[in-house]
């Protein structure tokens, strides 16, 4: 199975994705959706990317997302499953398309059709969930075209610059 559709393809780390990875992982704006508050090292990083690989081991895989423009790949995201348990076959899973400019495009509709048939075709897993922030509409409805429902509400969940906010969960039973 190839991780690709006519306009974009999911891909494993490499170590150039570095200087990518270090803006995107030490972005304050990004905190926010990763649950992270501190900068991450190159250092950090490079090990990370260097131990990426087999989510057996790791219970993670990261992937870029790149998309096709004018016959050449631009990375334009990433894509995660976490929280991988083989034993009851489910997974976490998380989107990021970086820049405001490539949102609304499809890449992320694109990403998760072509994530979610590899982890429920090749990695065996039959739930799929994810958490986003009660606010964050546009995620909520990609998700929920790629065919997640509704199955939880977390309320004041997570802190914000803005309060409190409310956490929706979502999920996809193959």
């Amino acid at each position: 199975m190839k991780l690709e559709s006519d306009t974009i393809r999911l891909r494993a780390i490499e170590p150039s994705d570095i200087d990518t990875l270090y803006l995107w992982e030490n972005d304050p704006k990004v905190w926010t959706v990763s649950e992270s508050i501190t900068p991450y090292s190159r250092f950090i990083l490079e090990k990370y990317i260097l131990s990426e690989g087999d989510i057996f081991v790791n219970r993670q895989l990261r992937l870029m997302i790149d998309c096709k423009q004018n016959d050449v790949y631009l990375t334009v995201g990433t894509v995660d499953l976490f929280d991988f348990n083989p034993v009851h076959g489910r997974a976490g899973l998380g989107i990021l398309i970086y820049s405001s400019e490539n949102r609304r495009k499809g890449y992320a509709s694109k990403a998760l059709g072509l994530l979610i048939e590899y982890a429920f075709t090749f990695l065996n897993i039959s739930v799929l969930y994810c958490n986003i922030s009660a606010s964050n509409h546009k995620s909520i409805d990609c998700f929920e075209k790629a065919g997640f429902e509704i199955c939880g509400l977390k309320k004041s969940w997570n802190n914000t610059p803005n309060g409190r906010e409310d956490e929706i969960m979502l999920q996809l039973i193959k």
